[in-house]
């Protein structure tokens, strides 16, 4: 598929793996494609925020030290997207641009993004093993994922209207500052040091088996007699 992953290694990502978020059912794909789904009720009862007074709608970024059970209220209603991404994956950089735009097509909607590789219990807490990975949520709980490979400004528009019944902003276009940010359109360079260390941590097993699998076979009655002849 059209995603990077996974989006973290070790116990953790395996977890996620093996046992899948028991959270409510999220729908899927085939049910998102069904492009009768617009005729149909919506899915989640967003409750919508009052936009009083907010002069700038943006998307809002995450750092490591920020949790994003903070950020969403469980004892409310209102909807929140959230995206899990990593910089140097190269579709959450062409994702990037629409899902910026997002926040002006539909102001009354929360929209919070995340690096996974930043947030690894959360990614496991929600099953995610590959980005980028989005989640529509209502208060704390998550009620949708996005499905679809084709992940444009359209595509998100349709996928929030089928599920919340909001319709989006006309006048809404990815512009050149979507493409600037504030989630990066440009890929990022790093080190996996998670991945450094593991690759380390098996040489260095490897090492210490092969060393001690040969003090063994000298301790072993015969073995070295059998070594001089």
């Amino acid at each position: 598929g059209d995603a990077c992953g996974p989006a973290g290694s070790g116990p953790a990502a395996a977890q996620a793996r093996e046992q899948p978020v028991l959270e409510p059912v999220l729908p899927a794909p085939a049910e998102e494609q069904n492009g009768t789904d617009g005729a149909k009720a919506p899915k989640v009862n967003c409750e919508e925020r009052n936009t009083t007074g907010i002069d700038r709608f943006t998307l809002q970024i995450l750092n490591v030290s920020q949790d994003l059970m903070e950020f969403l209220n469980p004892n409310s209603s209102d909807c929140t997207l959230v995206l899990f991404y990593t910089p140097w994956c190269r579709f959450s950089a062409s994702l990037a641009p629409h899902f910026n735009s997002l926040p002006r097509a539909f102001p009354t909607l929360r929209f919070l993004a995340l690096d996974a590789s930043q947030h690894s219990s959360l990614s496991t807490r929600f099953g995610t093993v590959a980005v980028p990975n989005i989640l529509l949520f209502q208060g704390a709980k998550p009620m949708a994922r996005f499905n679809h490979t084709d992940r444009t400004l359209e595509t998100l528009k349709d996928f929030i209207f089928n599920q919340t019944g909001i319709e989006a902003k006309s006048d809404v276009a990815v512009t050149e500052e979507d493409w600037e940010g504030p989630l990066p359109s440009v890929l990022t360079k790093g080190i996996d040091w998670l991945l450094l260390f593991s690759v380390l941590f098996l040489a260095g097993f490897v090492m210490y088996a092969t060393i001690r699998t040969e003090s063994i076979r000298w301790l072993i009655p015969g073995q070295e007699h059998e070594h001089q002849e």
